[in-house]
């Protein structure tokens, strides 16, 4: 009878455990989902501004300058709002390392508040005619908010993920491994690169997707599509509770 029963214990915590490190292999793709999206919502919406990567309100600031033509406050402020972001995370995420706190949910729970602060200052005062108008800036800089958070966690929390939001890196990194799958002599690099290979194509798919579903979605919703991003967002939180289980 025992041993019904611990067979029976072990095949119940086999199934939560392949079940919790399904969700864990998940969360990357789905917070990439979410800052394709995002991007490709708050550069519609929001007179081209780029909340995922800040690169581009850089070159995009550095043309406007140049060219004569009028700064927008948000291209300005986004690059420091990104940067502060990411320090206060990592504050954060050290507090709670030192209580033995895991850092991962309540990192997507911060995520997850900037964008619905988002979702909800364009739901309620948006559209704008001036890019410059305060509520567009607060607005643009809580999705920045969102996105900082977002590349703070995957370095803080899931480590040995590709980052989700910069696709660049990983386009890289994905077409150096596939070669080197290819034409490679040495089996334990192959082993290696193909490896790597294989978890980083599924985040470029989904940052792809995502910034097609968004640019679909806010020609039809305007910045109420921000509701995609958010609706993820609440996905990859209760997906982190797998994960907490999974470490535990």
């Amino acid at each position: 009878m025992n041993s019904v029963l611990t067979q029976s214990s072990t095949k119940e915590d086999g199934t939560a455990s392949t079940a919790a490190d399904q969700g864990s292999r998940a969360l990357p793709l789905v917070l990439s989902l979410i800052a394709g999206a995002t991007d490709v919502i708050g550069f519609l919406g929001l007179s081209g501004l780029f909340t995922a990567h800040i690169t581009g309100n850089l070159v995009v600031l550095a043309a406007h300058v140049v060219a004569g033509d009028p700064t927008v406050v948000s291209y300005v402020l986004s690059v420091p709002v990104f940067m502060m972001t990411l320090f206060l995370t990592r504050l954060l995420a050290g507090g709670l390392e030192r209580t033995g706190v895991p850092t991962l949910q309540p990192l997507l729970l911060l995520q997850l508040f900037f964008l619905v602060a988002f979702l909800s200052i364009c739901v309620t005062a948006a559209p704008w005619r001036n890019p410059d108008a305060i509520l567009a800036v607060i607005a643009g800089m809580f999705g920045v908010a969102a996105m900082a958070v977002q590349n703070a966690l995957v370095q803080i929390s899931l480590t040995n993920t590709p980052t989700t939001a910069v696709m660049t890196t990983n386009v890289t990194h994905f077409m150096l491994d596939l070669g080197e799958v290819l034409v490679g002599r040495d089996h334990a690099k192959v082993a290696r690169a193909r490896t790597r290979a294989m978890h980083t194509f599924p985040v470029i798919l989904g940052f792809s997707i995502g910034c097609v579903l968004g640019a679909a979605v806010e020609a039809a919703a305007g910045l109420l599509s921000l509701a995609l991003p958010t609706g993820l967002a609440l996905l990859a939180f209760a997906m982190g509770f797998a994960d907490r289980g999974r470490a535990s």
